[in-house]
């Protein structure tokens, strides 16, 4: 290692720990070569290679040495920050220093991970590890910024994580607002029949809980509404809503249903009935929605579009009908925000040689969950698009818009198994139909499942294993004529299958919803590359978002089934409910900071700040942060033109002395030409 750049700071004491992390790191970083060579460091009094580093005793090496050597910087060099930050600050600071005396060098991620070749790896894990040192060197001792905790709650979304998260909330005293933009809570869980693998009625599980919602004093329902804006920080968010107007009086209400049933005008409903069936201009989605209101669609409304008819006025017993209700604005505070918006089905008609929305008797899954529905448009019964006919054949199709690189490249998780339960379903229905099931691979990994799946094969439901590549209405052979034939190849047996059937049922996955973004945006989160919203940790917070407060639930953070997305809307609440326990949270320190005497008042800063955390002090005219507000992103340092915005454990001279010290090999050949010449 070179000779070391000489500096006023060179009386810190630093101890740097390398871990092995298992064969993680040790299998392909020589971690014993890179401790020892960071010891020709001089301001590195100990460094030592241990195993598990995140272990008791691994922690107790760093508490011991600060205690024993006085050491007054610690660096670490493991794996993600993400992963083990927390663990090794509280390490420090049990040893006696502050937390933020210490650096963390990430040469597993950074290291071992990214290249086979040990040389490289090992030559590159010490220049993470100087970096770390030289880096450390400058650190500054912070303190966490207390925060109290608003203990109420905003959950954004009614379906069944929502309906979980407000209830585990509410049930233990907190106060919820929640927030749905339908017209009743229940989600996609009220468009389903049947839950695989035990076949419980949907509707008997999930309306008590509905109605438990509903009629809990600690919970504020807000349906019909949508949140238009998010300010504030954790434990202190200022939120605005709009509850879009009804044109029905709640108080008034006495969801008889009169109004409904009186209404003239017929509507294809997409929502709820999937687009095959009908509603009217006022309805309720289902006779078990909560809240029992209707809701008048302005756009279908015959008053609305030509000033007539007022039919549901005139037959209200209770005058609960208002024409001129407009949208509300609603304003209120909350600690904590708990996102479960749920997801999309992929829309099969993305897929044109699938033929859905061009060959009749192709039906997407949701409308085949509503017509087996026995309070579905045919009352249960499974009938072609003629509404008479029964099928004798159906195919049923896995892994639409699911694992395809055309389209969605991961599993949706819950496709094979809800595909089982359709040929269960069919069975149940139509005794003696034959049922055709078209999987590319059979993941039941869930309890019951695979127990549900043999129960299927004895039930004689045939297994085809290819994906299929077209489904038409042209027939080749004979016996195919008036029939869907469906083309795939059965790779166990190496052949090109063309197979006549009456009917198709598409399996679409899920997909993130439409406006996942414009939500991510407005609450200030990340979406991943699929879309879903960004868990802070898919391991060790599933649940939790790299926003402060804000936590999500069920399928917005990714495809699951309903045991997993009662699990998460419980977890979320779990953590929310800690955090109101506390009554106070530690807010980390690293925000920015503007050095007032020397800014300009160009307030380049206000305008980029994404959190909305820099004011504009009129009088003084220059800018300062609102130090809760801020979430240390650093866009403001950047932006600066003055250079007066510090960020705090970024500031310029810890990153540049990093850049100096990952630079190490270099400078070293730098330096080896220069005595040459």
């Amino acid at each position: 290692m070179s000779e070391q750049k000489k500096s006023p700071a060179e009386q810190e004491k630093i101890g740097v720990y390398v871990c092995h992390c298992g064969s993680n790191i040790a299998g392909t970083i020589d971690v014993q070569e890179v401790a020892e060579w960071i010891e020709g460091n001089p301001n590195v009094v100990v460094s030592r290679n241990y195993e598990f580093m995140c272990s008791s005793t691994g922690q107790e090496l760093i508490e011991n040495d600060i205690k024993e050597k006085g050491l007054t910087r610690i660096v670490v060099a493991s794996c993600s920050p993400h992963m083990h930050e927390k663990t090794f600050r509280e390490a420090t600071e049990r040893g006696g220093l502050n937390p933020f005396l210490y650096e963390m060098a990430n040469i597993r991620e950074h290291g071992s991970w990214a290249t086979n070749d040990k040389q490289a790896a090992t030559i590159k894990a010490k220049a993470l590890v100087n970096a770390a040192v030289e880096r450390v060197v400058h650190h500054a001792p912070l303190e966490k910024i207390p925060v109290e905790i608003n203990p109420k709650t905003l959950i954004v979304g009614g379906g069944i994580a929502g309906i979980t998260a407000a209830l585990e909330l509410a049930e233990a005293g907190h106060h919820v607002y929640l927030v749905e933009r339908e017209g009743t809570i229940g989600g996609h869980m009220a468009q389903i029949d049947k839950t695989f693998p035990t076949l419980d009625c949907s509707a008997c599980i999930l309306t008590p809980k509905m109605v438990d919602v509903g009629q809990n004093d600690n919970i504020t329902l807000l349906s019909y509404s949508e949140v238009e804006s998010v300010d504030g920080y954790i434990g202190n968010f200022n939120i605005t809503v709009r509850k879009k107007a009804r044109c029905v009086i709640d108080e008034l209400c006495t969801s008889c249903g009169i109004c409904e049933e009186k209404c003239p005008i017929k509507v294809v409903d997409e929502d709820y009935g999937a687009g095959i069936t009908y509603r009217k201009a006022i309805y309720r989605s289902f006779p078990q929605a909560v809240p029992g209101f209707p809701v008048l669609d302005k756009e279908n409304c015959t008053y609305f579009q030509t000033g007539k008819c007022k039919v549901c006025e005139k037959v209200c017993p209770t005058e609960a009908i208002d024409y001129e209700q407009e949208d509300e604005w609603i304003k209120f505070d909350v600690g904590n925000i708990i996102l479960a918006t749920g997801y999309d089905l992929f829309d099969a008609r993305k897929i044109p040689q699938y033929g859905y929305g061009r060959l009749a008797n192709v039906f997407s899954s949701l409308e085949f969950e509503r017509m087996v529905n026995a309070s579905g448009p045919t009352g249960g019964h499974i009938v072609l698009r003629d509404g008479e006919t029964e099928p004798e054949k159906i195919a049923i199709v896995h892994c639409v818009g699911s694992r395809d690189q055309n389209y969605n490249e991961y599993c949706s998780k819950v496709c094979c198994m809800y595909s089982l339960k359709f040929a269960h379903l069919v069975h149940e229905h139509l005794p003696g139909a034959e049922v055709y099931n078209y999987y590319i691979d059979m993941r039941t990994p869930g309890k019951g499942y695979e127990e549900f799946y043999h129960r299927l094969l004895n039930e004689g439901t045939h297994f085809i294993r290819g994906r299929v590549a077209e489904i038409t209405d042209a027939d080749r052979q004979p016996g195919e004529e008036g029939k869907l034939i469906v083309q795939a190849e059965n790779t166990l047996l190496g052949l090109q299958q063309r197979n006549a059937v009456d009917m198709v049922i598409l399996s679409a996955g899920m997909e993130a919803r439409h406006d996942a973004d414009e939500v991510s945006k407005l609450f200030k989160m990340g979406c991943d590359y699929d879309g879903f919203f960004n868990e802070r940790h898919p391991k060790l917070a599933p649940v939790a978002t790299m926003t402060d407060g804000v936590f999500i639930a069920g399928t917005c953070q990714g495809p699951k089934d309903i045991p997993e997305t009662v699990a998460q809307g419980g977890a979320a609440a779990s953590q929310v409910a800690k955090l109101i326990n506390q009554g106070t949270v530690m807010m980390e320190p690293v925000r920015a900071s503007i050095r007032e005497d020397e800014c300009s008042g160009c307030r380049i800063c206000n305008n980029l700040c994404p959190y909305n955390a820099i004011e504009f002090d009129e009088e003084k005219e220059v800018s300062r942060v609102i130090t809760a507000l801020c979430q240390g992103c650093g866009t403001c340092v950047a932006a600066c033109p003055s250079g007066v915005i510090d960020g705090a454990h970024f500031t310029n001279t810890q990153v540049l002395a990093e850049l100096e010290g990952i630079l190490w090999d270099v400078q070293s050949d730098v330096t080896a030409k220069q005595e040459v010449l």
